[in-house]
């Protein structure tokens, strides 16, 4: 027998902090288990609070170890820290290596800490819908800052920057080359340049070739510092600079907060419109387009615009039909 989802019990235990209520709940919401929906809606009204703090850049740049640092220091200026760690997904098993939380075992016990691997799922941003979601839920459990470390893909991991507040990008010495590859994508998106791993040469010219390619989202000059993840050194220094972008955040968070709803919109109507097609075509004879674009008899566009056309009527949208018609018959 299926077990009915207790909202307001969840929602509770979320608010109160239950390490094992946040996590069914992410789950809830990352597989859209029955009452999902709902839930999220009393999740979501309750957020809007916590400051999150994007953390991208290469593989290898020690994204994880430095999070570990970040969590410590944030952790000594009295702050709750939640952590969303997200890792690529097979395209070919639609599993994925969360080993984040493994590097960040030194946390494991702290009541003020909740970290969180998370799979992109697919997402060609870097971010799954779950992702979000579930900084949503760590939000509503009244976590200060929640900290979002994405899969570092390059120049299509730019998602980061509608969830977060401010970006921190990781490179590492000697990244030479790499740092013009990086600049259609991840130079364009970050606040602050971390040149980690600071105690190898070539650390000095990392942050010069830096400072010079990259630029902030308002075209302005970001913060470049340096740090050493095995140290934690330079960490103090970079949580002050996070804290006074942070600030600036705050007194613009009206402004951003209503481009990020947008996004969440526009992303969200697409997600339906994609799981009604996917679970009613069949039912809605769709199929017979689908045949048609696979013969070639139909292009893609034509069919999408038909199918739009009889979901605007079946909905009963003003723009369209009151009752269905069969536009490809």
């Amino acid at each position: 027998m299926k077990r009915t989802l207790k909202i307001g019990e969840l929602l509770d235990g979320v608010q109160r902090g239950n390490r094992k209520d946040i996590s069914r709940a992410i789950t809830i919401l990352e597989d859209d288990l029955p009452g999902s929906r709902q839930f999220y809606a009393e999740i979501y009204r309750r957020g809007g609070n916590a400051f999150v703090l994007g953390v991208a850049g290469p593989p290898g740049a020690g994204k994880s170890s430095l999070i570990n640092c970040l969590i410590r220091e944030f952790r000594s200026r009295g702050r709750k820290v939640g952590v969303v760690a997200v890792d690529p997904t097979s395209p070919f098993t639609g599993g994925a290596l969360l080993g984040d939380r493994i590097r960040m075992v030194d946390h494991s016990l702290d009541e003020g800490v909740y970290i969180r691997s998370m799979a992109t799922r697919g997402s060609k941003g870097g971010l799954s819908r779950g992702t979000k979601k579930a900084i949503d839920v760590l939000d509503a459990a009244k976590f200060d800052v929640i900290l979002l470390e994405s899969v570092g893909i390059g120049q299509t991991e730019v998602d980061i920057i509608r969830v977060a507040q401010v970006t921190l990008i990781v490179v590492m010495p000697e990244t030479g080359d790499s740092v013009q590859a990086m600049k259609a994508g991840l130079m364009e998106i970050g606040d602050i340049f971390v040149v980690n791993k600071a105690d190898l040469e070539g650390a000095d010219r990392a942050a010069l070739e830096i400072a010079q390619f990259a630029r902030s989202k308002d075209g302005s000059k970001p913060v470049v510092l340096k740090t050493s993840a095995r140290t934690c050194d330079g960490v103090p220094e970079l949580v002050d600079a996070i804290d006074k972008l942070a600030a600036g955040a705050r007194a613009a968070k009206k402004s951003w907060a209503g481009d990020g709803a947008l996004d969440d919109l526009r992303e969200a109507l697409g997600s339906m419109v994609d799981r009604t097609f996917t679970e009613g075509a069949a039912e809605a004879g769709w199929t017979e387009l689908l045949e048609k674009v696979a013969r070639r008899e139909m292009d893609p566009d034509s069919a999408a615009e038909l199918i739009i056309r009889e979901m605007s009527g079946f909905t009963g949208h003003p723009s369209g039909p009151r009752r269905r018609k069969r536009a490809h018959r």
